[in-house]
């Protein structure tokens, strides 16, 4: 193998590493804010947070480096392995094993994850679709992420099911943000103004903070295993329902390759479902947010 697939293949696994880290810190910290309290208030006090957002900083960076060096089709399924360094570290700061399903469950999702990525190689398609094109799928996408958080927000499902919705919640706003991300980097040569005049400029930064809180409530009131995982498969499936529908993406495969691709996305589903049913008994026994399971402190 060449030196420049090495140097992406050490870049990826060295940033999905800086994101495992970074969920754990921001997890552990999100977990300590009793409900009532300010989340984001309580948060910016932390020195831990800042920590997991100063990991989240560095893993951006040699994510960008990695994709400088590899194609995305090398560096994104390698990203999703911050799943398998997040659970040893998640259960030796809290003080509880991971379970052998909880493995199995995580090893599931990210192969399937990585089989949909590399058999389904989506296309890149158009960056400047106009407003027009937008209204329908965004406003549909943007109303099904809001039943979900609505969802995530009921006492009446236990703290497993509530960071599971509240993540995938995040993760799809994460995918709609990185619909808008290309087109809004590509204005940054055209000087400071094209970028604050473009709508889309404050599309991607709505739902990046919309995403970065609702990611940080499923860290408070659930364990890294339910929110991380749903989070991770959200952001890949916003992100192409998008591009297929607005930005004319295609999935490159046909015939028993479609199949493959929705085998994968089913086991994704069930993977995702599994892990926050595995850690959901712990994390109610715990009590509250306040009292963190092994792998509640991962995210």
């Amino acid at each position: 193998m060449s030196g420049p697939p090495v140097a992406a293949i050490g870049c990826a696994l060295a940033a999905a590493l800086l994101f495992a880290c970074a969920s754990v810190a921001q997890q552990s910290a999100a977990a300590t804010v009793p409900h009532g309290r300010s989340l984001i208030g309580s948060l910016v006090r932390s020195p831990r947070w800042w920590a997991g957002v100063a990991g989240d900083g560095g893993g951006y960076l040699l994510q960008v480096v990695a994709l400088a060096l590899g194609s995305v089709l090398v560096v994104q399924p390698l990203l999703v392995s911050m799943l398998l360094f997040a659970l040893p570290l998640s259960a030796r700061f809290s003080g509880h094993r991971t379970t052998r399903r909880a493995w199995l469950s995580a090893g599931a999702l990210t192969v399937s994850l990585t089989v949909f990525l590399i058999v389904g190689d989506p296309t890149e398609g158009a960056v400047d679709a106009p407003w027009a094109q937008w209204a329908l799928p965004l406003t549909v996408v943007v109303v099904v992420l809001a039943a979900v958080t609505v969802a995530g927000l009921s006492p009446r499902l236990d703290a497993g099911g509530r960071a599971l919705l509240l993540g995938a919640a995040a993760g799809g706003l994460y995918g709609v943000a990185v619909a808008f991300t290309k087109y809004v980097t590509g204005l940054v040569e055209h000087g400071v103004g094209a970028v604050a005049g473009a709508w889309q400029t404050y599309a991607l930064l709505a739902a990046g903070a919309a995403g970065v809180y609702l990611q940080q409530r499923a860290f408070q009131v659930g364990p890294l295993p339910a929110s991380l995982p749903a989070i991770t498969i959200a952001e890949p499936v916003v992100a192409i329902v998008l591009g297929t529908t607005v930005l004319g993406e295609r999935l490159r495969t046909s015939g028993g390759g479609v199949v493959v691709v929705a085998a994968a996305g089913v086991v994704m589903v069930a993977a995702t479902i599994a892990l926050s049913r595995e850690q959901a008994p712990r994390r109610d026994g715990a009590g509250n947010a306040g009292t963190v399971s092994p792998v509640t402190r991962n995210t």
